[in-house]
């Protein structure tokens, strides 16, 4: 079955509106818009329907990114694949256990973002779990080095994360939800 190229499409542009307009437009990282502009970040949605078949698709992004150094950042969306937030989750520990096997851990790190994303200890419809929630599940690929150099130039890197949250209880769980297209 899988999912088509048209739909491929139409969830790669969902995707790029999404940190266009509430990554960036937001300011919720401060580091993302130097590397839209300059055309370093790839969107890769992948049809695999499950996480085994997943797993290559993420050793295969791995090692683009590794190869092609004008690639930053890499969100790899998988719209059919770990849908379910706990799944996800178990999936992490995968994936980062694959940054080990590939010996990667130090060069790539892992970011999560999925639609149901939930912090521990918090209520599902807690505004602070946006800071985390996209239009589909993805784990997000990116560079240390890069990642190293930003902070370097961020006046409060560890100010971040305290001032998106309260961005997301300021803007109310209706408005945040307009941005991932979930109702």
């Amino acid at each position: 079955m899988g999912i088509s190229e048209t739909q491929q499409n139409q969830i790669a542009a969902d995707t790029r509106r999404w940190v266009e307009t509430f990554v960036i437009g937001l300011n919720l990282c401060p580091f993302a818009k130097r590397e839209l502009v300059q055309e370093r970040i790839r969107i890769e949605v992948t049809d695999a329907p499950s996480a085994m078949d997943l797993l290559p698709v993420l050793e295969s992004e791995l090692g683009r990114i590794v190869a092609d150094d004008t690639i930053g950042t890499s969100l790899l969306v998988h719209p059919a694949a770990l849908t379910e937030f706990y799944a996800y989750l178990d999936f992490l520990e995968v994936a980062d256990q694959v940054l080990v096997d590939l010996d990667l851990e130090g060069e790539i790190q892992i970011a999560s973002f999925h639609p149901d994303y939930q912090f521990a200890g918090t209520d599902p419809d807690d505004a602070s779990n946006f800071t985390n929630r996209s239009p589909y599940p993805m784990l997000h690929l990116i560079r240390e080095v890069d990642v190293e150099r930003a902070a370097e130039a961020h006046p409060n890197v560890e100010g971040i994360p305290a001032r998106n949250i309260a961005l997301m209880n300021e803007m109310g769980i209706e408005r945040l939800k307009s941005f991932t297209g979930r109702d």
